[in-house]
């Protein structure tokens, strides 16, 4: 009897890449998190605000709810799909760009729960993002995850600008 292979899907994240057009060029809003673990880091720790989708979610319908749970706010407008991005330990990013407006002074984000230091058996609740900003196109290429630079370039292509 053959054995039947248990194959994991990727586990996968929804978001919102919100961009903004200035006299300079575009920008877009990208989210740091919170915690102890981040505190310090910088290039390469920043994100697009996103999270996964709860069993049976729609994924756009996820992207909104954790974009509004990581900021405390909401975009609206013409959302354009992204193509997907894979980051290194493997999460597959499904994303959406719209362009909007977000007040990086008003962030307000959900909280979650870690174990710090790790192995310690202590428990410190922190807030998912510690601060959003906005950042132009070539920037923000080096502060976002290096899994969602794809997300950069494919939104620099949509707008017909380099980066």
């Amino acid at each position: 009897m053959a054995a039947l292979l248990s194959i994991a899907m990727p586990k996968q994240s929804a978001g919102l890449l919100v961009y903004r057009r200035r006299p300079h060029g575009p920008e877009v809003f990208l989210v740091h998190p919170g915690g102890p673990f981040w505190a310090k880091k910088d290039l390469g720790a920043w994100s697009i605000p996103k999270g996964e989708p709860a069993p049976g979610e729609d994924v756009f319908e996820a992207a909104k709810r954790e974009f509004a749970e990581e900021t405390g706010q909401t975009v609206d407008g013409e959302f354009a799909k992204l193509p997907p991005c894979r980051q290194v330990g493997g999460k597959d990013i499904i994303a959406w760009a719209v362009e909007g407006e977000v007040d990086e002074a008003a962030i307000a984000s959900n909280t979650c729960t870690i174990e710090w230091p790790p192995r310690s058996g202590s428990r410190l609740e922190i807030p998912e993002v510690d601060r959003g900003a906005w950042f132009a196109l070539a920037d923000a290429k080096r502060r976002i995850n290096m899994g969602q630079v794809p997300l950069i370039e494919a939104l620099a292509r949509s707008l017909e600008t380099s980066v």
